[in-house]
């Protein structure tokens, strides 16, 4: 296959913007601007479908701006966005982003408490659903007091909507079809909010990460000069699109060039090579986790005849990237440290970088340093410390934690962002992951706060107490398993297999335990206080029930895996099973 050249470009800690003035840092402007200079360029592919051009992907999502803004979406309003990888997802993002909205992205695979938290704690009085999810919303509506207007992704007419009652049905086909197909007007500006992503990094309830365009933008840009992309690349990604990853990686990247991007439904590490040739991919992001998966694919003769110069993978652990580089044929793996508050702080490439490090910071634009997690004073070299961030540009990085106020003076006492996570810096200025200061867990590419699924855990009507940690997995990749401490109540008989499909109601999928274990008591200190140590660094033991081990199988890998049928078939089924 012939491979499109990178635009040459030193790899280093300065970054050079594609939209150097702040006013242009706004998605639908930038979208608008490429319409009309590439019209005819292709821009969005869903998988072996007709890719979109840059002006009809502009049409549409006029066409869904009116549409909402005729509900009574306006400047400010938070839109909840509850939809699998689809067109759809994409026009609705920038639709509410061209009305001066704010996206929420939900997580399809929330349930129960998970999705009322979100929905609640961001106030949104519009919802944007797939009528797949429509059963989340029904179990829920009595306790979501701010929820209004729902639009139906897969109501193809207004009598197949839901009866209207307090909450008012649309179908999304409905708004697609507006007659004006303009820009909105809405003058939206680059300290704007965009979006609330919630994430659950550290312990409590999760929290939504409030962005600003400028916040959206520089992470997006980040990724343009780190990757070194140019209008000739095909970006893949098969990351669901309620994440950073997938939106500002993937997607605004590209769209910030006038390249092409190409997504697919769900991650599957058997068509992982399929899809990169079929969509001729020259980019493609992964997960640390998921570059293991693919790994351990039998090999092909066809291994390296596919386009791909560069995958973006975090973590990526060096040995690990090595080996796929060389399988695929690939120029260079990339790595870098930030999250959904801060954006990318540190990067590098194998071009240019230390074994195990991800990168130096860029300087320009962040302060960054590693601190003793007691006191906040910097650190020597060489040395592990929380790291801590602060922009040196207004509005770069999260403006706050929305409805939590207390969190958000927590994350940046000193006037610093506390990321929560163990670094160290060598004399070199090189960053190197080491570890994670709060309890929390990371699966699948989730991170995961172990009180929230104590929290659920708790209310089974056998459980006394209960404890939940993290178990590192025996994949490469820098991921968890997770581990639950049951005590059970006096004369009470619960079964695990029992206990796991009570838990598959309740929480997403990726956050039921894989081991669950039953004791007499948690272990815990002369004043009550649990101690989780002693759980982590017992691990799993002879005593532990493996789901793996026994077969067991979820709800949702099983219709994983009949979705994964249907499109090597033919017959379609363009649902993500999360």
């Amino acid at each position: 296959m012939t491979r499109v050249e990178a635009v040459d470009s030193e790899q280093s800690t300065s970054l050079t913007l594609t939209f150097p003035d702040k006013r242009d840092w706004v998605l639908g402007k930038i979208l608008e601007k490429q319409a009309q200079t590439e019209p005819d360029r292709p821009f969005l592919q869903y998988a072996e479908e007709r890719a979109l051009t840059y002006a009809e992907v502009n049409s549409q999502v006029n066409r869904l701006a009116h549409g909402l803004q005729e509900l009574g979406v306006g400047r400010e309003d938070a839109v909840l966005l509850m939809l699998p990888n689809c067109m759809e997802f994409l026009f609705a993002w920038f639709a509410v982003n061209k009305l001066g909205a704010v996206q929420v992205p939900i997580n399809t695979a929330y349930r129960g408490y998970f999705f009322k938290h979100l929905a609640n704690t961001s106030r949104g009085r519009f919802l944007v659903i797939d009528a797949e999810y429509l059963d989340r919303l029904i179990l829920s509506e009595n306790e979501l007091p701010d929820l209004k207007e729902i639009v139906i992704r897969g109501a193809d007419t207004q009598s197949s909507l839901p009866p209207s009652g307090r909450l008012r049905f649309h179908a999304l086909t409905r708004l697609l079809e507006h007659p004006q197909d303009s820009d909105p007007g809405v003058d939206v500006r680059y300290h704007d909010l965009a979006a609330i992503h919630f994430t659950s990094g550290t312990t409590g309830p999760s929290k939504g990460t409030m962005m600003t365009h400028a916040h959206c933008y520089f992470l997006a840009d980040a990724n343009v000069h780190f990757l070194n992309l140019n209008s000739q690349d095909i970006n893949h990604t098969s990351l669901p699109l309620f994440h950073v990853n997938a939106q500002l990686i993937a997607v605004y990247s590209a769209l910030l060039k006038g390249a092409k991007v190409v997504f697919y439904p769900f991650f599957s590490a058997s068509d992982w090579l399929a899809q990169m040739q079929a969509s001729r991919a020259t980019i493609t992001t992964l997960l640390g986790g998921m570059m293991a998966f693919v790994m351990k694919q039998p090999a092909r003769e066809d291994d390296r005849q596919n386009n791909l110069r560069a995958v973006w993978a975090v973590p990526c652990p060096t040995q690990l990237a090595a080996s796929f580089r060389e399988r695929f044929d690939v120029e260079r793996t990339v790595e870098c440290y930030g999250n959904t508050e801060i954006g990318i702080v540190t990067m590098q490439s194998s071009q240019d970088s230390k074994a195990g490090s991800c990168g130096r910071s860029l300087t320009d634009w962040y302060d960054v340093k590693v601190v003793d997690p007691e006191t906040d004073e910097e650190l020597p070299p060489d040395t592990p410390g929380e790291l801590v961030v602060r922009a040196k540009t207004p509005w770069i990085i999260m403006q706050g934690y929305v409805g939590m106020p207390e969190a958000t003076v927590d994350a940046f006492r000193n006037l610093w962002f506390h990321t929560g996570d163990i670094l160290k810096r060598d004399p070199d200025g090189y960053f190197y992951f080491v570890d994670r200061t709060k309890d929390r867990i990371r699966r699948r590419g989730e991170n995961i706060a172990s009180t929230e699924l104590e929290q659920v855990i708790a209310a089974h009507p056998a459980v006394l107490e209960c404890a939940v940690v993290a178990v590192k997995s025996e994949h490469a990749g820098g991921e968890d398993e997770i581990k639950v401490a049951l005590v059970l109540r006096p004369d009470a008989v619960l079964r695990p297999e029992e206990f796991i499909a009570w838990c598959e109601d309740r929480m997403p999928y990726f956050a039921v335990p894989r081991f669950v274990e039953f004791l007499a008591a948690l272990p815990k200190t002369p004043t009550n206080k649990l101690r989780k140590h002693e759980l982590r660094e017992k691990g799993v033991s002879s005593e532990t029930w493996d789901r793996e081990a026994t077969g067991y199988k979820l709800r949702e890998q099983l219709q994983r895996e009949k979705m994964r049928k249907s499109l090597r078939s033919g017959s379609g089924g363009k649902k993500n099973p999360d």
